[in-house]
């Protein structure tokens, strides 16, 4: 990427999101509390102790307070406070090794380090003008409370007024997520019928309202009366399923008898082999997660009809966002209409407290949560 694209980038990130409007929560000014830290300063950490056989607990983890250590900084240096961090399915896949998630894209976690994974953080030492101290940044971070960065592999910092909300949520990777892989590997056209799986997570609720902004039937499946109500009333679903409580095949026939066109699958397993079994001539099926298998130490499976796809010409594909990273800018110019016009929104599960990283985390599995998960540090 050259230069010129690369401003370009950044200029229209930071113009969606200083479109935004403050929502009350974290707010910048809110957040921006000074940090003293020297050498001496306690840097909680969550070790990844063992690898997981089967579902994951609190017996994977260790839990450690340990001096920070040197902060002398290099050229371009920061240390940052971690705010607020995001848990997602596929840390989860690569707490084992061994599996497809390996080959080509992200390794298993070493044990013995903390767990890593990403957020807002406060920059609290800066040896880089362009990241001053109080500003909020978007980085990479493990499970502790400060890690160190070079500036030169880092967006800009937050502009004022700005919240880990905005930053994480409707315009974050989760909704750029849901973007391509409805609109790019699903081709979705005006006026068909979508079936999302996990359609109250932070994916599934963003593929719900694209596809209704699209003008598309849509259909949820998620888990419980409530949820399902909020697909309704929130997202404007044509229809839902609750998979705990209703037979997912005889309620999706009655829903669309004419089958389904576009298949956004986020949990993989039984459920996607139901939508499936009822897919139209020519449909498409995005492929974006299995999280039914995740915590169970066992390998997806596929549909159990594969002549079905065949004779009904469905494709299949799976994707992963960086596939689709120099398209990013046409996601948020996209992504930041829609939240300004009130069509996209984000439901944020907001948890709090250092100490309950990894319960949080769990609720991923467990079906014990409400929307997008975060974690605020305190």
């Amino acid at each position: 990427m050259d230069n010129k694209t690369e401003t370009s980038r950044r200029g229209l990130l930071q113009g969606a999101l200083a479109a935004s409007v403050a929502s009350g929560v974290l707010l910048r000014e809110a957040m921006a509390a000074q940090v003293s830290v020297t050498p001496k300063t306690i840097n909680r950490q969550w070790i990844f102790k063992t690898r997981p056989k089967g579902q994951v607990s609190l017996d994977n983890f260790e839990y450690r307070e340990v001096p920070l250590g040197d902060t002398k900084l290099g050229a371009n240096e920061i240390i940052v406070h971690h705010k607020v961090f995001t848990v997602v399915p596929s840390q989860r896949v690569r707490m084992d090794t061994g599996t497809s998630f390996e080959n080509g894209y992200l390794p298993p976690f070493p044990t013995g380090e903390p767990l890593s994974g990403g957020g807002v953080a406060e920059v609290v030492l800066s040896s880089d003008p362009k990241f001053p101290v109080g500003a909020l940044v978007q980085v990479g971070m493990p499970w502790t409370d400060y890690s160190r960065h070079s500036t030169a592999k880092l967006a800009p910092p937050l502009p004022a007024g700005v919240t880990a909300v905005d930053v994480l949520g409707t315009l974050g990777g989760n909704a750029q997520t849901a973007y391509f892989g409805l609109l790019r590997v699903g081709e979705l056209k005006e006026g068909e019928t979508v079936v999302v799986s996990g359609a109250s997570g932070s994916v599934g609720s963003s593929v719900m309202q694209i596809a209704r902004i699209k003008k598309c039937k849509t259909i949820g499946i998620a888990g419980g009366a409530d949820k399902c109500a909020r697909l309704v009333s929130d997202y404007g679903a044509f229809g839902t399923i609750d998979y705990k409580s209703e037979n997912i095949a005889e309620k999706l026939k009655k829903l669309v008898p004419e089958g389904v066109d576009v298949y956004y699958d986020n949990v993989g397993g039984t459920i996607s082999q139901d939508v499936i079994d009822q897919m139209r001539k020519f449909g498409r099926v995005t492929l974006c997660g299995a999280i039914s298998s995740y915590d169970k130490g066992e390998l997806s499976p596929g549909p159990r009809d594969m002549l079905r796809c065949i004779m009904f010409s469905v494709k299949m594909q799976g994707f992963l966002l960086p596939d689709f990273s120099k398209d990013r800018d046409v996601a948020l110019n996209d992504l930041r209409k829609w939240k300004e016009s009130g069509q996209l929104t984000a439901k944020i599960d907001m948890r709090k407290g250092f100490k309950n990283i990894p319960t949080g985390f769990f609720s991923l599995f467990s079906g014990e949560k409400d929307g997008q998960l975060l974690i605020e540090n305190g």
